[in-house]
């Protein structure tokens, strides 16, 4: 827990000034963090003896997580042409003697959609009117249901919630998650219409809502990444991050929570 503690707050020395300032500060921040989990997304596919293409995929989510930061119209079409060059490349294997390639084409795909076009929705979130203080609304939420899961659900996690999946989480962390993230949604309303620039901009009653929705949904995304570290027989994505783990490790939820985060805002607050 300790060496978690010193990490995070390492982490939130280099992020709160990145998040803040935004532009390539920003871009050099998540997109590390995307990039290095699609290295690690690939390492662990090649663990259970699939082979997505580690250049295309790597180079791909590398292209679309710059387009959709710096030259959104652009960002379409990238992917577009980044899966043309995957399936390319995986009928070229097929024929020289790769009897997996459909697979290996299909993980290729999955790690440029979901890191790549799907995560991009963190950038997406910061290039808001006032981006700086709705990513810290929505990750403070994400962040305040991981913490509350992780602390209540080590203390007091009696009954599994998928053992299959991940043996570790419990009912009652799930729990602590929904109903923490839901605190930090009303406090964090309160203090950015109160104290930041979000005045008249969001209701108490929708940063709950928020908070409710960020505590349910984005859990899911650290069963996915078990699903496949689970399939691959690897416990961590790496142990790049002290107490952590890898990068993919610390965006499985984050992915989740800006998609969502995104779309309530659009549509229901900006």
């Amino acid at each position: 827990m300790r060496k978690r503690l010193i990490t995070a707050l390492g982490l939130a020395a280099i992020g709160l000034p990145a998040v803040l300032f935004g532009g390539i500060f920003y871009y050099f921040l998540m997109g590390t963090f995307l990039i290095g989990a699609t290295w690690e997304y690939v390492n662990l596919f090649r663990a259970a003896k699939i082979e997505p293409q580690a250049y295309i995929t790597v180079g791909g989510v590398a292209l679309i997580t710059f387009m959709r930061m710096f030259f959104p119209a652009y960002a379409q079409p990238v992917f577009a042409l980044s899966i043309l060059v995957a399936m390319a490349y995986h009928l070229v294997a097929y024929e020289r003697g790769r009897d997996q390639s459909a697979l290996d084409f299909g993980v290729t795909v999955g790690g440029l959609t979901y890191i790549g076009c799907i995560g991009s929705y963190l950038f997406d979130l910061r290039n808001l009117v006032n981006g700086g203080w709705w990513f810290f609304l929505v990750m403070f939420c994400v962040w305040f249901g991981d913490s509350g899961a992780y602390s209540i659900g080590r203390a007091y996690g009696r009954h599994k919630m998928a053992p299959r999946l991940s043996p570790k989480k419990s009912w009652e962390g799930y729990a602590a998650s929904v109903f923490t993230a839901t605190l930090g949604g009303i406090f964090f309303v309160y203090a950015f219409t109160a104290y930041g620039n979000l005045a008249g901009e969001i209701t108490i009653w929708q940063g709950a809502i928020l908070g409710f929705i960020l505590g349910v949904f984005p859990p899911l995304g650290d069963f996915g990444e078990s699903m496949i570290k689970r399939q691959s027989g690897i416990k961590d994505s790496s142990d790049i991050i002290p107490g952590h783990g890898g990068f993919f490790d610390r965006i499985d939820s984050w992915i989740w929570g800006a998609v969502i985060g995104y779309y309530f805002l659009i549509w229901f607050i900006v």
